[in-house]
């Protein structure tokens, strides 16, 4: 659980329930196709719309996506789960039930750890549960109809579900983030917001401290971590005013829309009793052997909290250091490339999580996209680290490298005339210059004041055209003053 901060005396309670859509060739039980984008109702087959005489069979590929989420998150996974019907009626779920899992889920507890700034967080999971998705009620082509697409009716999804444990909206979109990472670090899910493979519906609710949790709503399908962020601070506003107002919250399901950045009433929630769950009696309980946990946990990639870990230890990074370029198999790749080459692994980080990222954040490109590589930043690095340029030089040099003016380090110190003096011989001579030309400084810094320190320092920079080596100038300086 995490500290709260109150919001006009309340605290918030936020948890989540994820639909993750698996990254399958076919649908949970059916052979039908899963591509996205294709002519509405051209990949729903008999077995989807449960026509008369069909029956579902579960797909491998989905349930090895599930074992490879419990190993990623640190849950149990049910040797033995089962399947239920959810019953509900809506136009575009063509069975008038759901196929999904309720007392068993398939993965069990769980935790996802993320920094929000630098302070580490953690988030336990309930369940994560395999179940189909429904199809699409399109409301906007059809003037006074709507039309029903059944394309995703039977898409294989994983449900993942929190514990109430967040506790504002920045916590709600770190860890939403996280798990975004995640799952498609795992290769589970394409994380593609726009075209629904990554749903999120945060439950809010909020409460005096101290007091039992608060009424919850529901925001369904914040497709992306902007309107979520938007969408739960006004849930949050809206609920604290209605109950300084006197009014009772009333648990609902309700959507967001973004055009006026308020929420609004769907539907009154149900709960699991509504739904009529009962196993279902086309599927067998899923069997999941160890020994097929164990070809799981063998085929996975180094997971992201690993590969932090061994960041920390092998590189001597800070830990959130470590989080921050782990945010994604390429960026981590870039760093330990550059790590390597150039034996400077905390410059590295520095330069990736700074000039790198800033850039690339501006431009909302991935470190794919960086037209500086990772040699061209090592090398960089290295002429940082051997004392050839200060680092205002070889921000001036990278900003050559990026906008494609030259690929050469070497070249564009040389051209820009960007090296540092480190000739000893010349450099004593602009100190004592700059030492007789500075009397007033030179008494003050006598008498104890540093700032008098700093200004020679920046007089002696400003004489050699900042081309000085600063450590040096330091060393040089203090020795002169001293004797």
């Amino acid at each position: 659980m995490t500290t709260s901060k109150l919001i006009h005396g309340y605290e918030v309670v936020i948890g989540f329930e994820t639909h993750t859509q698996l990254a399958t060739q076919s649908k949970i039980f059916s052979r039908a196709p899963t591509a996205f984008g294709a002519e509405p109702n051209t990949q729903a087959c008999a077995v989807d719309l449960a026509l008369p005489g069909t029956l579902p069979v579960m797909n491998r590929e989905a349930v090895a996506c599930a074992i490879k989420l419990g190993l990623a998150l640190g849950s149990h996974i049910a040797p033995v789960s089962i399947f239920a019907r959810k019953n509900y009626f809506y136009p575009d779920l063509p069975k008038g039930y759901q196929i999904s899992q309720f007392e068993i889920p398939v993965v069990q507890g769980g935790e996802v750890e993320f920094f929000l700034g630098d302070e580490k967080k953690t988030v336990r999971l309930v369940r994560a549960h395999l179940e189909e998705d429904a199809g699409k009620s399109l409301h906007e082509d059809f003037i006074g109809q709507s039309g029903i697409d059944l394309n995703r009716a039977g898409t294989p999804l994983l449900e993942i579900v929190t514990e109430p444990d967040m506790r504002s909206s920045d916590e709600a979109v770190a860890y939403a983030k996280e798990l975004h990472k995640i799952v498609t670090w795992i290769g589970i899910c394409d994380g593609n917001m726009q075209e629904g493979s990554f749903r999120c519906d945060a439950n809010v609710s909020v409460r005096k401290p101290g007091q039992p949790l608060g009424t919850r709503r529901e925001i369904k399908n914040l497709n992306s971590f902007k309107f979520m962020q938007q969408a739960i601070d006004y849930e949050i506003r809206w609920q604290i005013e209605q109950i300084e107002d006197g009014h009772a919250i009333q648990q609902a399901t309700v959507l967001f829309d973004p055009d006026t950045g308020e929420t609004r009433a769907m539907r009154t929630k149900e709960d699991a009793a509504d739904y009529r769950y009962f196993p279902d009696p086309d599927l067998p309980p899923l069997h999941i052997s160890e020994q097929w946990v164990q070809e799981q946990r063998a085929l996975m990639a180094e997971l992201p909290r690993s590969m932090a870990a061994r960041f920390v230890a092998d590189y001597g990074l800070p830990e959130y250091d470590a989080t921050t370029l782990t945010q994604s198999k390429a960026m981590a790749a870039y760093f330990e490339a550059v790590a390597k080459a150039c034996g400077q692994p905390k410059l590295a980080s520095n330069w990736i999580m700074g000039e790198v990222s800033r850039r690339l954040n501006a431009g909302e490109s991935g470190i794919e996209q960086a037209p500086v590589t990772a040699a061209q930043l090592a090398a960089l690095i290295g002429r940082i680290a051997d004392g050839t340029i200060s680092n205002n030089a070889a921000k001036q040099v990278f900003d050559a490298l990026w906008t494609g003016d030259s690929n050469d380090v070497d070249a564009v110190i040389e051209s820009k005339g960007l090296k540092q003096m480190n000739d000893s011989g010349a450099l004593e001579k602009i100190i004592d210059e700059v030492i007789a030309a500075n009397t007033d400084n030179v008494a003050q810094f006598r008498a104890g004041k540093d700032k008098a320190f700093n200004a020679l320092v920046g007089q002696i920079m400003k004489a050699s055209k900042g081309k000085a080596n600063p450590t040096q100038v330091n060393e040089l300086l203090r020795a002169k003053l001293a004797g």
